[in-house]
């Protein structure tokens, strides 16, 4: 079964669900503050992974690769709630509030808060809405929203500069970045933005790196490193092919096959 995900308006995402795990990735391109109500998610980031365990609270920043698995607890649903603090809106409330972000942010990406009562009030406040959002005013959830930042910066003035530094990624060194993320499953338009280029040039800058196309590499690259992990770590495709960026086990055997004249079974028996 696949987990319910609600959104809320254009700020708030619950999800839920009572299977035993699912795994997803996405790419997370605006601020998020997630707060874990029951089970666990396993999040697996660019920078390494952390576990968010019941009533933990993350604040994760914009432009970043992510997967994660949703463990439901024992005898209990999986619950997480999610604020998502857009660009726009932040812009919005710093202008409004006189704010002016000169610095670049340099910390890390993903920030587990300090529980208190302040935030435990805050997100029991938006329970209520998950069943009855429809019947809610998108003036009321702009006000909620609105409420989160306000909250950040009381019980943390230091993420001023995290949550207003509205600067694009500096332009990566292409061939490393890529080397890091090729095993992330997102449109190209991701890749090109995290590394800090438009489309066309994150695309002409590629031909000129790896000289051929990204969607050629990237298929070789996670195929190359399959072949690796089962012949080598006698890994079982079914335990990688999603950690390599393939969307089911069906279309990776294919493309293993299609690359390597024999199924993945069949690396195991012949080098």
């Amino acid at each position: 079964m696949r987990p319910v995900i609600q959104q809320i308006g254009d700020s708030f995402v619950y999800s839920c669900t009572f299977d035993k795990a699912y795994t997803y990735e996405q790419f997370v391109p605006e601020h998020v503050l997630a707060y874990q109500i029951s089970g666990q998610t396993r999040i697996y980031h660019q920078s390494g992974e952390m576990v968010l365990e019941e009533g933990h609270l993350l604040l994760a920043r914009r432009n970043q690769f992510a997967k994660s698995i949703k463990i439901p607890a024992e005898g209990k649903k999986y619950q997480c709630i999610s604020v998502v603090l857009s660009t726009t809106r932040l812009r919005q409330f710093s202008k409004a509030n006189g704010i002016v972000c000169v610095e670049k942010y340099s910390g890390k990406k993903n920030i587990l808060l300090r529980k208190d009562d302040f935030w435990k009030g805050y997100f029991q406040s938006l329970l209520p809405y998950v069943d009855r959002w429809s019947n809610v005013s998108a003036g009321l959830l702009n006000l909620k929203a609105t409420e989160a930042i306000e909250l950040l910066l009381h019980l943390n003035p230091g993420l001023e500069t995290f949550l207003f530094d509205f600067a694009d990624p500096y332009k990566e060194d292409l061939e490393a970045f890529m080397l890091n993320n090729f095993q992330y499953n997102a449109p190209l338009e991701y890749f090109a933005r995290l590394s800090g280029r438009s489309l066309t040039g994150f695309k002409r800058d590629f031909a000129g790196v790896f000289k051929t196309s990204p969607a050629t590499w990237l298929k070789n690259k996670r195929l190359s490193e399959a072949l690796y992990l089962i012949r080598e770590k006698k890994q079982k495709p079914r335990d990688i092919y999603i950690d390599l960026g393939f969307e089911n086990l069906s279309h990776f055997y294919t493309a293993f096959k299609q690359k390597y004249g024999r199924t993945p079974a069949e690396v195991t028996t012949k080098k």
